[in-house]
């Protein structure tokens, strides 16, 4: 496996290549990372795995001091995944203007987007950017951060761009708890405690499926059931699956997203029913 940092070297690692596969990370692997990888090894080769802790999706007070790099460690997983290209730039590569233009993606401001200003904005940016470096023909992203995954398929449609969108499944522990890099934030009573976000997402959706339209009222009994147990909420809500818009009565397929707080660990999570 080749560990690339500038641009220009992984322009010409890449040079005739047509069925490049790729999975942007930030890094602090977890097994859910590796999965991506080894799908993506599925669909195409090369496949480029990349490693930047993105500045731009990061707001004020946020984790991105502490998001922890683990550049030898992920490559060592990268590689065992059978990844042929890690693509890890500093900074300066990714922006290396003083003024980054940016792009504003719809429903940006929605859902996470509205807990966190201008985040879809920094991931946008710097996927189109990656896509415009390593120019795959495949990119596998998982459903577990759902939202981030519909606006990069719209930007994929806005620029027509030549890129086949692969949608992975939500790894997920034993307990149901979806793997993410920040549960390492988790306390060990948190941890524990944890679980129950996914708990209540299969019985929401249990209620959907058997024919419940009180979205709201769902919305409000997982919220509660999640504030009750010491998490601070950040919202819970029914989606039409297909446009992310609230839904009809009519609809008939939906999706439940939440996004949550445990002590200093927010977690997303969602359902599809």
């Amino acid at each position: 496996m080749r560990l690339i940092h500038a641009v220009a070297e992984l322009r010409e690692a890449l040079s005739g290549q047509r069925e490049t596969a790729f999975v942007p990370t930030m890094g602090n692997l977890h097994a859910g990372h590796v999965a991506l990888a080894e799908i993506a090894a599925r669909h195409g080769r090369p496949v480029v795995a990349s490693i930047f802790v993105n500045p731009l999706q990061f707001g004020a007070g946020e984790d991105f001091n502490r998001y922890p790099r683990t550049l030898q460690a992920d490559c060592a997983q990268l590689e065992a995944a059978g990844t042929d290209i890690v693509f890890a730039p500093d900074v300066h590569e990714m922006y290396p203007e003083p003024q980054t233009f940016s792009v504003e993606p719809p429903l940006a401001g929605e859902l996470c987007g509205a807990h966190r200003p201008g985040h879809f904005q920094g991931v946008a940016t710097v996927v189109l950017k990656l896509f415009n470096m390593v120019q795959p023909r495949y990119a596998v992203f998982g459903k577990k951060d759902y939202q981030q995954l519909f606006i990069l398929k719209g930007l994929v449609r806005q620029f027509n761009l030549p890129i086949v969108m692969v949608e992975a499944e939500t790894r997920r522990a034993d307990d149901g708890l979806a793997l993410s890099s920040r549960n390492g934030y988790l306390t060990a009573g948190e941890r524990t405690e944890a679980p129950r976000l996914y708990r209540l997402l299969r019985a929401a959706a249990d209620r959907i499926i058997a024919g419940e339209r009180n979205f709201a009222g769902i919305e409000d009994h997982v919220a509660r059931e999640l504030t009750d147990h010491g998490w601070i909420v950040d919202y819970v809500s029914v989606r039409n699956r297909a446009t992310l818009l609230a839904p009809g009565t009519d609809d008939e397929r939906f999706i439940i997203l939440v996004a949550a707080r445990l002590g200093i660990t927010r977690l997303i999570d969602n359902i599809e029913c």
